[in-house]
């Protein structure tokens, strides 16, 4: 039953996180005007604002002009919802709860918004390592130095990638927002964590990258976001993460 519970939560949650999607790169208000249709501009009626039953009774489109709503809007709330019980799932009802929601609510966001602009909002990665900051300091002081080396670790890797980019290949290899969000990481999972999520990223990174070479569809100066490929290994490494590194352990030892 309270997973249950946690799920309905998460699918609130998650049309909440497709206003972000949308209007965070917009510079539009979060909270006024409620929500539209993006087409004609109508609000959007309550009953029509049910989390993934609304898109389901009108057949994805519109009740006022039949315009075509995205997928990505039922997408994000099933994701949502399966991250939040996921969570509970795994942490129970404990502070943890809120922490790795709100954690998992902002890559689901990145994710999105990085696919469609290729920009990661120093809004949701700068507030999100002071929520993981100030929670270790409430809630986990004892650990408090691994998540500091986690933010320091993330971020340096990544800006060592920057500069390289900059100094060696005269282009960028990859931009800012991905070292905010990096640290971000950090913050939250820790140093060995954010070392596993890291590499899962670049591995996935360079196999999808590659397999674009060879379908045609980029070159070797095509931009690719990474964001994606962060916030996806970041959840696997929040939910998988300990289990993995208890398997390369074993490796090691064998």
């Amino acid at each position: 039953m309270t997973a249950t519970l946690a799920f309905l939560f998460g699918l609130a949650l998650g049309s909440f996180v497709n206003v972000v999607i949308y209007r965070l790169p917009r510079r539009m208000s979060l909270v006024r005007p409620r929500s539209l249709c993006p087409e004609c501009g109508t609000p959007i009626r309550a009953r029509d604002n049910i989390p993934l039953l609304s898109y389901l009774l009108l057949r994805g489109r519109c009740r006022d002009c039949g315009a075509r709503i995205e997928a990505r809007y039922p997408l994000v709330e099933l994701a949502a919802g399966l991250l939040v019980v996921g969570i509970y799932l795994k942490v129970g009802l404990s502070p943890a709860l809120v922490l790795y929601g709100i954690f998992a609510l902002i890559l689901l966001a990145i994710f999105f918004i990085d696919l469609a602009t290729m920009l990661i909002p120093d809004r949701l990665t700068l507030p999100g390592i002071g929520i993981a900051l100030i929670w270790h300091v409430v809630f986990d002081r004892a650990e408090m130095l691994q998540y500091l080396v986690g933010l320091l670790l993330g971020g340096g890797l990544l800006l060592i990638i920057v500069l390289v980019g900059r100094l060696v290949y005269r282009q960028e290899a990859m931009g800012l927002g991905d070292v905010k969000l990096a640290a971000m990481v950090g913050a939250f999972l820790g140093w060995r964590l954010t070392l596993i999520s890291l590499y899962l990223s670049f591995a996935v990174g360079a196999l999808w990258g590659l397999a674009l070479l060879m379908a045609g569809r980029a070159g070797r100066r095509s931009s690719i976001p990474f964001g994606p490929f962060i916030a996806v290994a970041s959840i696997v490494a929040l939910f998988w993460g300990e289990h993995l590194l208890r398997y390369v352990g074993i490796l090691l030892r064998g």
